[in-house]
């Protein structure tokens, strides 16, 4: 009942809308990450009509459910749109779905995607039983107040779980992490697991060392009025949550 009156345990798929600070004009870009089942009711919650450009984790429906409307979308409007991922991924997508591509441009992303000021790397993660998914790091060059010029760095990783030194070479030195975690201890055998829980992500942070670090992808097992006596960097999302980067 909490989740209908407040809304703030009301599930939707996990996503995120990127969108410039600097508004230049009323059609300027964004980029959504996944494009699951909940799209149309998620663009109606936050008044947006149209989407530049999707980029894609992986092909599993919680995450790419939502393409046929984005395409009925552009087919009412006219426009055409774009939806970037590794070609498999891609390639999946229009096995499932063959006629997105009469709305839809499909592009692949080899070694890196260049959005804006941001360099987006691909980086191949495991998904458990659930196979791979595909998490996206964000780089940027900032200029500083002394003319010096830092990297500002995040991390976007829904599906992961038993990362390896190999993938985990990629999460160093990171802004924010936001990270799935389906539980905050998951009561289930760790074969047939396909994402991180909360003591296991935590046990992750400390090795890594994110400066923020946001859970997301969590199941109705989590409530997020509650802390889990995380620690002050860690926080759990909710839909709406902004975030400057």
């Amino acid at each position: 009942m909490e989740a209908r009156d407040s809304q703030l345990n009301r599930r939707l798929r996990s996503s995120v809308l990127l969108e410039r600070e600097e508004v230049v004009t009323s059609e300027y870009e964004h980029v959504l990450i996944d494009c699951g089942p909940d799209w149309a009711e998620q663009m109606e919650r936050i008044g947006k009509r149209w989407i530049d450009r999707i980029l894609v984790t992986h092909a599993h429906q919680d995450h790419i459910a939502g393409l046929p409307a984005y395409a009925d979308c552009c087919r009412w409007m006219e426009r055409r749109g774009q939806v970037y991922a590794p070609l498999e991924v891609l390639q999946t997508i229009q096995t499932m779905y063959p006629w997105l591509s009469l709305h839809i441009t499909f592009t692949a992303i080899e070694d890196e995607w260049i959005w804006e000021d941001w360099v987006v790397t691909p980086i191949r993660v495991n998904h458990g039983k659930n196979g791979y998914s595909y998490a996206y790091r964000f780089d940027r060059e900032v200029a500083i107040n002394s003319g010096e010029v830092q990297t500002y760095s995040w991390l976007y990783a829904s599906d992961a779980i038993g990362l390896d030194e190999q993938e985990l070479k990629h999460f160093t030195e990171l802004d924010v992490l936001i990270l799935g975690t389906n539980f905050y201890e998951e009561p289930y055998e760790y074969h047939t697991r396909s994402v991180y829980d909360m003591v296991e992500a935590l046990e992750l942070i400390e090795r890594i060392c994110p400066r923020q670090t946001i859970f997301t992808h969590m199941s109705h097992g989590v409530d997020v009025r509650s802390d889990y006596k995380l620690p002050a960097h860690v926080k759990l999302a909710s839909f709406g949550l902004e975030l400057q980067v």
